[in-house]
């Protein structure tokens, strides 16, 4: 019966996102999110568009299981990560407003040339891939098991949903669902965190000191995420874009009330992982252990959330990778109907991936957290800094970066042991934390010396 209202509810967000959805014809509403009398989004539709689209269905299942498997310092590892709208804010605040350019790649194209936008380019590709498909797989997750019926026809329902009122509108489109979509994910929060709070088993006392290992894999992350969070938003095309829409007040004040508003839910979300992993019975999975402690129909709430979630990504996605392969990159002609060819072809290529076979949830947000690393001394030097560098130093900042994400990838898969060997180390966490140092310690020391190199130049 739950299965049967979650198909009608998932139906009904499907139906009233479609009607919502404007159709839009002109270049800047559909790249550019501006409604029909040219007026840019205001504060509270940035902010809840901000908040649905970096709060996946990914990122709600990883902050359930980090908290089940590694307590509270799973929850906050991953909570740190959305810290990302602080230092993404600055980011947004320095490159637009302090410095003047319109978008990232024309920023990186004045410092860097062709092998700055061509490398960023690249990675954020690669990133609107992965949250096609790690949504997409979440959804499969929730109506069937792994090559059933109910996974496939799901991911495939909701993925073409999606895509048609997403080539309705293009950004504009986006904006406008994202606030139905944020409300009722804010409204399903709300009682899954009531319910949990009211149970007899809840024990806050346990909750803090469900982590009580100094080297738990999940305070490891948490150092992750610390190294991550200055480079990660910045290589993430759906936050950048919001931060290229409205003027200066309200683009400073969404990032703000989103990092609020998200890390909040995190957390929400998380306890529930926490939760189940103190209550688990012996070989009892996460779901099936929420399952028994809140019962079924707030169990159907959960996974409402996470189509909610997946549904505000998706369309959001989509309309990124329109705008970064027709309006930034300029690969094709700058028109509405080029705009849904690339959505199509974003939506074909994370089912490609999808069906290939990948399942670890949090593998793409590693990977692409480490790629995204070569930014950081971006970030330091050039942004905040405000000084030059050579371009060789970002070009093996970037190299680095992508060595450090390969190898992190080969060992989690199975296809390389080099790191338990030669260092000792056993858990993934504790490799992606010296991976991470290193990739930052090489970026870093690289700009360091072309700076240097820069001023010798200079005064030759």
């Amino acid at each position: 019966m739950s299965q049967d209202l979650l198909i009608v509810l998932t139906l009904t967000l499907g139906v009233v996102s479609f009607l919502l959805s404007p159709r839009v014809k002109t270049l800047d509403g559909f790249f550019k999110g501006v409604d029909g009398f040219g007026h840019a989004p205001g504060l509270w539709t940035l902010t809840l568009s901000q908040v649905t689209t970096w709060i996946f269905a990914r990122s709600l299942m990883n902050a359930a299981i980090l908290g089940f498997y590694y307590g509270i310092a799973g929850t906050l590892a991953y909570a740190a990560y959305y810290l990302s709208f602080l230092t993404g804010g600055v980011i947004v605040d320095r490159i637009r407003f302090g410095l003047g350019y319109d978008s990232i790649q024309v920023f990186l194209e004045d410092r860097y040339g062709r092998a700055g936008t061509l490398s960023y380019n690249i990675l954020v590709g690669v990133r609107l891939l992965s949250e096609v498909f790690a949504n997409l797989l979440v959804i499969g997750i929730i109506f069937g098991v792994a090559g059933s019926t109910g996974y496939t026809l799901s991911i495939i329902a909701l993925a073409v949903l999606t895509l048609c009122y997403s080539m309705m509108g293009g950004l504009r489109a986006s904006l406008r669902t994202d606030v139905f979509q944020t409300i009722l994910l804010v409204v399903a929060l709300m009682v899954l965190a009531g319910s949990m709070f009211a149970q007899t088993a809840f024990d806050w006392s346990a909750i803090m000191v469900s982590s009580p290992d100094l080297d738990s894999p999940g305070w490891i992350l948490l150092l992750v995420a610390a190294l991550q969070v200055w480079s990660y938003p910045m290589h993430d095309p759906v936050m950048m874009d919001r931060g290229f829409l409205s003027d200066r007040k309200i683009t400073r004040k969404s990032f703000h009330y989103a990092c609020l508003i998200s890390v909040t839910a995190i957390l929400l979300f998380g306890l529930l992982g926490v939760f189940a992993g103190l209550n688990k019975e012996a070989g009892e999975a996460m779901v099936a252990t929420l399952t028994r402690l809140l019962g079924e129909p707030i169990m159907m709430v959960f996974n409402l959330a996470l189509v909610v979630s997946a549904v505000s990504t998706l369309d959001s996605t989509y309309s990124s990778a329109a705008k970064l392969v027709v309006d930034q990159m300029g690969v094709m002609q700058r028109s509405v109907r080029n705009g849904r060819i690339v959505m199509t072809l974003f939506l074909l290529g994370g089912l490609f991936f999808l069906f290939l076979g990948q399942k670890d949830l949090f593998a793409a947000v590693a990977v692409s957290g480490t790629a995204s690393m070569f930014l950081t001394p971006v970030i330091f030097f050039n942004i905040l800094g405000r000084v030059e560098t050579a371009r060789w130093a970002y070009l093996v900042s970037f190299f680095a970066a992508l060595a450090g994400a390969a190898l992190y990838m080969m060992e989690t898969g199975g296809y390389l042991s080099v790191m338990t060997p030669l260092l000792g180390l056993e858990h993934k966490y504790a490799k992606l934390l010296v991976i991470c140092v290193s990739v930052l310690g090489v970026g870093m020391g690289s700009f360091a010396l072309g700076v240097f190199g820069k001023v010798k130049e200079s005064h030759s």
